[in-house]
């Protein structure tokens, strides 16, 4: 059977015990011929009042991790909100530095296939844009749920603002993982 909860405060040491247990309060006797009022006790003692010292203790216990928790609260509510201003700024950010920067064209016929995160993803591209981009003068930049190229330059301060919306920067002088070439369309 589990401990009770006064059981743990004591192991954990949250809660102390004490060594002497708390002796009763002495009330004193009435004589037998006179009633409750005349004998100067209107009311009994407080609930309050009669509360021993583990009592006591186990309601600071409480508060004390009660307040821990807020805190805790507290502290990740504004983490998550300094992380999401931190998002919003990087979007900024990216919009400012990729406005009119996309080299997509609207006549582009070739794929070029990329893995990006579990998929295989295709940007649109002429001939000359996909030499370009398989010998890394190009990068395929994720913004807004479009994959846009970019030169490598902005490709790079991309990186440096968000480095998951940079999606493909092909490094020429990395040698290749299989007898696959680059430029290959499938």
């Amino acid at each position: 059977m589990a401990d009770s909860l006064r059981d743990q405060l004591l192991k954990s040491g949250l809660v102390q015990k004490l060594k002497a247990q708390p002796q009763p309060v002495a009330r004193p006797q009435r004589p037998p011929n006179k009633s409750r009022a005349d004998a100067g006790m209107a009311k009994p003692a407080s609930p309050k009042a009669a509360r021993s010292q583990e009592e006591i203790d186990l309601a600071r216990a409480y508060g004390l991790r009660d307040r821990a928790e807020r805190a805790e609260r507290d502290r990740e509510k504004q983490q998550a909100e300094q992380r999401a201003r931190e998002k919003a700024d990087r979007k900024q950010k990216l919009a400012a530095l990729l406005a009119d920067k996309a080299l997509n064209k609207v006549d582009a016929e070739i794929a070029r296939h990329f893995p990006h995160g579990e998929k295989i993803c295709r940007v649109y591209c002429t001939a000359d844009q996909l030499v370009e981009v398989n010998a890394g003068q190009l990068g395929v930049v994720q913004y807004r749920g479009r994959y846009l190229l970019v030169t490598r330059e902005v490709a790079e301060q991309v990186r440096a603002i968000s480095a998951e919306a940079l999606v493909l920067l092909c490094d020429p002088d990395a040698p290749t993982e299989d007898d696959i070439p680059a430029d290959l369309i499938w």
